[in-house]
């Protein structure tokens, strides 16, 4: 979808986090709910990274052109990451919920756009692992700030 892709590409995740919350699937909920919202997100992340590593070279020469816009399962799989291990008190009312949520989805594009090291390098790999490490990177750099901000505000 036009304009801002990645952005488009970002939104799966987030509102499937929102989703499993409001079925009483996530953090704080017991045992195996916990263990079922990050398994979930979990899948997510595996299923669209192996979908980059492996469709990524024959997208790259379809669109003629490095990290194309019109691939954004590596915006899905490094969604996924600042959504995971969030505490419990981070989700535990709605407005909770929705201000994390909107930090890692917030954070994470940031991140994705910004490209800082070592995000803005491991981007010139060729092919599918190039297409989606730098935002696995990117991810990571956003599950610290989602953290900071679930364990310091929410």
């Amino acid at each position: 979808l036009r304009p801002a892709s990645g952005t488009w590409g970002s939104m799966p995740p987030d509102a499937l986090a929102a989703l499993l919350l409001l079925a009483g699937i996530g953090p704080g909920f017991g045992f195996w709910p916990w263990l079922g919202y990050h398994e979930v997100l979990f899948l997510v992340l595996i299923l669209f990274t192996l979908v980059c590593l492996m469709l990524g070279d024959a997208a790259e020469a379809q669109f003629d052109r490095k990290d194309p816009g019109q691939v954004v399962a590596d915006e899905t799989a490094a969604m996924c990451i600042p959504l995971m291990f969030l505490p419990p008190e981070s989700l535990s009312t709605f407005p909770r919920a929705a201000a994390t949520l909107l930090v890692a989805f917030l954070a994470f594009r940031i991140f994705d756009i910004l490209k800082l090291p070592p995000a803005n390098r491991l981007q010139s790999i060729p092919g599918g692992l190039g297409i989606v490490i730098d935002d696995l990177v990117a991810g990571v750099h956003a599950l610290i700030v989602t953290q900071l901000f679930a364990h310091l505000v929410a």
